[in-house]
């Protein structure tokens, strides 16, 4: 017991201390929690020894991923994205699959071919959602074509957990050996083998549907929380031993269990109790495979790991760009597209770990693909990293074929950024009878808004040419809505440089982007979140009975006193302490002001204007 509290100490601080540097470094959690189990597995510090027994416990927290991805995917979902989730998703998982099982099949028996392409078809979700996010990526076509994929690659896993357990029929019967859980339906006729797998997915299926909800109606009644979570995770179990009487993987089970329950009343009460069990056997469970890879495996034979590496991404690369030609993904993100689906997938991993306990595949097989899939990963943030440059580099290059032709009506303002922000910026010019030259340098939100009737040209406006076709030197103001502001401070720096004439109005994302943008002179800036939390606050306060003048009185009292602040604190912003002293003496001298009592007599007649008339 004492050993076994020692070793689960040692992966918990390891994944404390390496997620965070990873997420830092831009590398994402499932790549820190790998490199944290290489740090103290037996070819790193040798911290832990016992991987395989720990990495049997931890396996459950894939089972639980099952279990919320279903949850995640309600029926009506995935019928409204039959199209790119069956079309694109579909064809990347069965092409990849297809080929690698054909050239699998030259040194592997079939068998052990077929799960190798399957396993490798899959790309990992953890790394590329979050890279697409973090980059503003996830709304561009190459985006949403990426998400479709990812989609039905969860989904294809459970079809392969599924098949792998046949194929481990197939080659474990020859030896007349059978490794099943709890009792062996191998010796039923096949018939009946066929009935009790079918019966069990039924049972989940309807049990799921009819019984699990009463259950949990009355378990809520109850308020107390433990109950409700002992029940999701007997669910959970449950589902997955079931699943295991009858051969197939508790994975499975689970999956099913949530897709029923996708559309249940307690779906956001279930996801919140298994999230945190989840995250953390998961990422124990990543740990582990990282303290398992065999560096002198990996040493002693560095050309067919890298090779293997290598083949895999390349072998996918081609795949996706033909996939890309085929579904007509724009030339632009093509790249984005094939790069972000280019590695292996976290899923290998889970479904290796399957062909190993079910003796699909040898530890020979096993450990050097396992090694590439790593390898694979550890690569994709670099690979995002260098196509990130290299388009920049080709828009820099080749940018005249890429933007709209601006009709230049002689338009006084210039919008640039269309997004969020800026569409609510337009909506308000364009109905008040001002039209401004819309860019935007998100494709997939310019075909969106064209479609909504707005006039909004497609390109790169820190660029001096599109500026100049813009109209900028007949313009008389510059609007910059763009949620980067490295992007804005280059856009504000072009204008300054060349088209001094221009008002520029800003918006920053915090306080810091304010000073960064008056370092460059610009006056008119405005904090994207500061008028909604007036607003907000003024509606909390008239709720609460202050009365409707005080309350304007006071918007604009803060207003005004936030303008006379921001300068002082530009100033002494490079010094703590002093930012720190004028930060808290303006704050008191704003509560002072806003609680202030004097001029009562012009406040009351101020007042009048929510009088109601005593005739009414």
């Amino acid at each position: 017991m004492e050993s076994f509290l020692l070793q689960f100490f040692i992966f918990l601080a390891a994944a404390a201390v390496s997620v965070p540097i990873a997420k830092k470094l831009g590398l994402g959690s499932v790549l820190g929690y790998l490199v944290a189990g290489i740090v103290i597995g037996p070819f790193g510090g040798s911290l832990i020894h016992d991987v395989e027994d720990i990495m049997h416990f931890t396996e459950f927290g894939v089972v639980m991923m099952l279990f919320l991805v279903g949850l995640e995917l309600k029926p009506s979902l995935l019928w409204k994205l039959k199209t790119p989730i069956l079309g694109i998703g579909g064809s990347q998982v069965l092409l990849t699959s297809v080929f690698i099982t054909l050239v699998s099949i030259i040194f592997l028996p079939w068998q052990q071919a077929i799960a190798v392409g399957l396993i490798l078809s899959l790309s990992s979700t953890a790394i590329v959602l979050q890279t697409l996010q973090e980059k503003g990526k996830m709304k561009t076509e190459a985006g949403q074509s990426v998400f479709a994929v990812l989609l039905f690659q969860d989904l294809a896993v459970i079809p392969m957990l599924a098949i792998i357990p046949l194929l481990a029929t197939l080659s474990i019967a020859a030896s007349g050996q059978h490794d099943s859980v709890l009792f062996d339906i191998s010796h039923l006729p096949a018939y009946l083998q066929f009935v009790v797998t079918i019966g069990a997915i039924a049972a989940v299926l309807l049990l799921g549907k009819f019984a699990s909800q009463p259950v949990f109606r009355i378990i809520a009644r109850t308020g107390v929380r433990e109950v409700f979570v002992a029940a999701a995770l007997s669910l959970v179990i449950g589902t997955s031993l079931l699943m295991m009487m009858v051969g197939l993987s508790p994975a499975l089970g689970a999956f099913l269990a949530g897709v029923v329950l996708a559309d249940s009343e307690f779906r956001h009460e279930l996801e919140s109790d298994i999230e945190p069990f989840k995250g953390l056997l998961l990422g124990i469970f990543f740990i582990s495979i990282g303290a398992s890879l065999n560096f002198t495996l990996i040493g002693d034979n560095m050309a067919l790991v890298l090779g293997l590496a290598a083949g895999l991404i390349a072998i996918k690369w081609v795949i996706l760009i033909a996939i890309s030609f085929v579904f007509r993904i724009g030339k632009k993100d093509r790249g984005l597209f094939a790069i972000a689906l280019a590695q292996g997938g976290e899923f290998a991993f889970v479904l290796f770990q399957v062909t190993k306990s079910s003796g699909v595949l040898p530890v020979s097989v096993i450990e050097p693909l396992i090694s590439a899939v790593a390898i694979s990963m550890f690569m994709a943030p670099v690979m995002f990293v260098v196509h990130e440059k290299l388009s920049k580099k080709n828009v820099e290059i080749n940018h005249d074929s890429k933007d709209d032709e601006i009709s230049n009506h002689e338009h006084r303002v210039i919008l640039a950024g269309f997004g969020r922000l800026g569409t609510d910026i337009g909506r308000f010019l364009l109905s008040a009878g001002i039209k401004p030259v819309i860019l935007d340098h998100d494709s997939y939100n310019v075909e969106v808004l064209r479609k909504l009737g707005f006039e909004v040209y497609y390109g790169d406006a820190t660029r001096l040419d599109l500026l100049a076709a813009a109209g900028a030197s007949q313009a008389d103001m510059l609007i910059v809505s763009f949620a980067d502001t490295d992007a804005t401070k280059k856009l504000v720096e072009l204008a300054n440089k060349h088209y001094p004439h221009l008002e520029i109005v800003v918006s920053a994302r915090d306080r810091e982007a304010t000073f960064e943008l008056m370092d460059l002179g610009v006056s008119n800036i405005y904090k994207e979140t500061f008028g909604s939390a007036i607003a907000m606050g003024q509606t909390v306060m008239t709720n609460l009975g202050v009365d409707p003048y005080e309350v304007h009185r006071l918007k604009h009292i803060f207003s005004k006193k936030e303008a006379q602040m921001l300068p002082e604190l530009h100033q002494e912003r490079a010094q703590e302490e002093k930012y720190v002293s004028a930060y808290k003496r303006h704050h008191e001298e704003l509560e002072i002001l806003m609680n202030e009592k004097n001029n009562k007599n012009l406040i009351e007649l101020d007042k009048a204007w929510t009088a109601k008339n005593p005739e009414q």
